[in-house]
């Protein structure tokens, strides 16, 4: 039996789902933020901030910030699996990714919960 390395998966087809479901929160996103700027009377840095203030554009944000960093680590892993075959050079490209990404992630929550 094979061991999932990419330790986000149980297998192939729950990776499968996870990159689908999070390509869709992905594009919900985008959607409601068009939605925003096209129903919006005039977008001036008042209005801006007030709707990046709400709570719930604020949960949106992050769930979608957490959606990206899930869909990069599995297709980075992909990519890297395929492509170098030097396990120690892999290894070292995975856990740059990764405090990359954790990074990501910290500066994110910092940037929509921040004052």
């Amino acid at each position: 039996m094979v061991s999932n390395a990419s330790a986000l998966g149980r297998n192939g087809v729950h990776e499968w789902l996870l990159v689908r479901a999070s390509a869709i929160v992905i594009c919900l996103y985008i959607i409601y933020l068009l939605g925003f700027i096209l129903f919006a009377d005039t977008l001036t840095y008042d209005v801006w901030r007030g709707f990046f203030a709400t709570p719930m554009t604020k949960v949106f944000t992050l769930l979608t910030l957490f959606s990206i960093l899930v869909h990069t680590w599995i297709g980075m892993w992909q990519v890297l699996t395929d492509y170098i075959k030097l396990l120690a050079l892999r290894r070292l490209l995975q856990l740059a990714i990764v405090i990359v990404l954790m990074v990501y992630l910290l500066y994110g929550t910092v940037v929509v919960w921040g004052a």
